[in-house]
């Protein structure tokens, strides 16, 4: 894969190098941007997809997410993995940022979106093979049960108030 990231320092700020994904040799004590985000329609549901079999993390839940490429913003990225992984177009300033969470080299990025409820999804199934709409208490079941790719838990686990509270639940 010709992937390139930009290299972070630990607050995100780019570093002027780039990376190649798969690419040995980390940079160590650097990081790269990853941005995730959950699409939640006026009923209270989110958007839940189930990785691939040919994925690492097979077959486990997650919001759409995956790495900022070189010269994209955090935003940027989420926008775009949104839209190639579930088929879902929204604007970046409709993102609302949840917080961020750091899983080994990266920067881990989590907003949330309103979607109207009336989209119809596009899944690439090089990506992703299923998506479900399910309820916030459903989001927390799967992730403490370890149904969810292991980044999804740790952040889950760092950011779960101000997740509940950027959707406007009171659980």
């Amino acid at each position: 894969m010709d992937e390139l990231w930009d290299v972070t320092d630990g607050s995100g700020t780019p570093t002027g190098l780039t990376f190649q994904r798969g690419a040995p040799d980390w940079p160590k004590g650097m990081f790269h941007v990853v941005a995730g985000t959950c699409a939640f329609r006026p009923d209270g549901t989110v958007l839940l997809t189930q990785r691939a079999a040919s994925k690492d993390f097979p077959l486990a839940w997650e919001f759409p997410a995956g790495s900022a490429l070189a010269g994209e913003s955090s935003r940027e990225a989420a926008v775009r993995e949104l839209a190639e992984e579930a088929g879902l177009v929204v604007d970046t300033e409709d993102l609302a940022l949840v917080g961020r969470f750091v899983d080994s080299a990266a920067l881990f990025d989590v907003y949330v979106v309103r979607a109207s409820g009336l989209e119809q999804l596009k899944l690439d199934p090089a990506e992703v093979s299923d998506y479900q709409w399910v309820s916030v208490a459903e989001v927390e079941r799967r992730f403490r049960s370890g149904m969810m790719s292991g980044p999804w838990t740790v952040g889950l686990s760092a950011l779960w108030d101000p997740f509940v509270q950027a959707l406007g639940q009171d659980l």
